[in-house]
């Protein structure tokens, strides 16, 4: 566990109130793993391990449209498979994070075909493919957490990849608290006019 900073050991945790992102779950036991990870390093937190593909953002239309968007514009997609990497450190956020090795391109094309019309927004950063596993920390934690993050990451023993093959649209409902709005499989079969 790490120990609390002047104002806690987290900043900015609610900033996300009422958002929506899009994410693809990492499924056991790596995500068993992360989660407690994540738990260990961010006390009170509700992790679901996950790779994000649309970061969090207001809706500008209507929820069944921005749903629509996502089902079309995902369905010829097909699954595809993550691996993971190292533990990392984004120093301009001190988010630490578990790199990927595998799937970046895919994921990169999911995020650049989707951040458009009813789910455009304008990050605060470029989108970089990544498994969180502590945000918002004070900066004088972020190593610390690392260096945690890292032995225990060493140790594991278990897969360090998964299949991507639904994605799951969410919101922010309470703090720490996000709440499936609707799973999309990858790869449904688009009727063809003959």
């Amino acid at each position: 566990m790490l120990p609390p900073g002047r104002d806690g050991p987290f900043i900015g945790e609610n900033q996300t109130l009422g958002h929506f992102a899009l994410v693809s779950y990492i499924p056991d036991p790596l995500a068993r793993f992360l989660d407690e990870l994540r738990e260990e390093l961010t006390p009170g937190c509700k992790p679901r391990a996950h790779v994000t593909i649309l970061p969090p953002r207001p809706l500008s239309s209507r929820l069944r449209d921005a749903i629509e968007q996502i089902a079309d514009d995902i369905a010829p997609v097909p699954p595809f498979r993550v691996e993971t990497d190292d533990i990392e450190v984004f120093a301009e956020s001190n988010v630490v994070y578990l790199g990927l090795s595998r799937g970046v391109g895919q994921l990169r094309e999911l995020y650049e075909n989707l951040n458009r019309l009813a789910l455009q927004f304008k990050e605060n950063f470029p989108y970089h493919p990544h498994v969180t596993i502590t945000q918002n920390a004070l900066p004088e934690l972020a190593a610390t957490a690392r260096g945690i993050a890292r032995e225990r990451w060493a140790r594991y023993q278990g897969p360090r990849g998964f299949s991507v093959s639904s994605l799951s649209f969410v919101q922010h409902v309470a703090p720490s608290i996000w709440t499936d709005v609707a799973a999309l499989p990858l790869g449904r079969e688009v009727p063809v006019a003959l």
